[in-house]
């Protein structure tokens, strides 16, 4: 347990050490059933770019949270279920427990949310989980600039927000199909591509703001969030100095590999010396990045039901649970 908690916290804090050791072997009645452990391949699939992740930190760090989101996951459908009863108004199947993760641009929350989406599948009692990215919810690039708000994608007004909240409402109403718009990092916009939801038992929603609250609308009514309808909230977290120059080699890695395809939307990249590279990055995240995590990303932390906290070296090194 790390030092300087209060007794009375409304959380627990644990260290990876202490955090390693809750995971069990392999079943513990509760979760149900642990399938086959991920493979060297599996996780070169999942992992981001620039990002340290490896099978160590997997089984320390990510089994047990697969672990504790199952037993979230298992609970909540005997609260649904005995809901129905009192109500007396069973209905066929659950509706999916959904999860949203959020967090800065390069501190690896795509990464976390690919991975939670391989683990959960791999306990028996929810196999089917699905993983929706807010991303597709943009407004498409040719709307946004004549917005003036193409410099401000990824800040709350870049977003269709009704569209994703109709989504994550039609989620968790237990519709029998739902679908979300695709984006492509590739040509930097919306595509016509959809991805489509058949019943699942677990739903993952990533994105910049995810956490975030219900806006106060123009009458002074609040109006409705979509972290009003997750069951559960992740923020990944890191210093912000360590998330600026994640994001600067980022950028040096996609200048000699994603922006030299011809179809990138930032092909002109692909041309600047290192130091010019080094310089633009650092450019976008004081100008974008950096603003919009200050203001309307890292203020949602305190409304996660998790925190994983990075150090330096991109490993988590502490957990952050808020006491239920």
């Amino acid at each position: 347990m790390m030092c300087g908690m209060a007794d009375a916290s409304p959380y627990v804090e644990l260290d990876r050490d202490a955090w390693a050791r809750l995971a069990t072997s392999s079943t513990d009645g509760q979760a149900g059933t642990w399938g086959t452990a991920l493979s060297v391949a599996e996780l070169d699939r999942i992992r981001g770019l620039g990002d340290a992740l490896d099978l160590d930190e997997v089984q320390q760090v990510y089994r047990p949270l697969s672990e504790l989101l199952s037993l979230y996951v298992r609970h909540a459908a005997q609260l649904h279920r005995a809901t129905e009863r009192f109500l007396e108004r069973p209905q066929p199947g659950r509706t999916p427990f959904v999860i949203g993760i959020a967090g800065s641009v390069a501190v690896g929350k795509s990464t976390t949310a690919r991975l939670l989406r391989e683990l959960l599948a791999r306990w028996s009692q929810h196999p089917r989980v699905e993983l929706v990215t807010t991303d597709g919810f943009l407004l498409p690039n040719a709307e946004l600039e004549q917005r003036g708000l193409l410099d401000r994608k990824g800040f709350p007004e870049s977003y269709d927000r009704r569209a994703l909240l109709r989504f994550v409402m039609d989620v968790k109403s237990g519709v029998d199909e739902v679908s979300a718009p695709v984006y492509s990092h590739l040509v930097y916009d919306v595509t016509d591509d959809r991805v489509v939801l058949h019943r699942p038992d677990i739903v993952i929603v990533e994105g910049l703001n995810v956490l975030a609250p219900a806006r106060v609308r123009g009458d002074g009514r609040q109006g409705l969030a979509i972290s009003d309808f997750f069951d559960f909230g992740v923020y990944v977290d890191a210093a912000t100095d360590d998330i600026r120059r994640w994001y600067v080699e980022r950028f040096l890695r996609l200048r000699g590999t994603a922006f030299r395809d011809p179809a990138s939307y930032f092909r002109r990249y692909a041309s600047l010396t290192e130091q010019e590279a080094v310089e633009r990055a650092q450019q976008l995240w004081d100008d974008i990045n950096g603003p919009n995590l200050e203001a309307n990303i890292k203020p949602t932390r305190g409304r996660a039901t998790l925190v994983l906290r990075k150090d330096g070296d991109h490993a988590v090194r502490w957990v952050r649970l808020r006491k239920r």
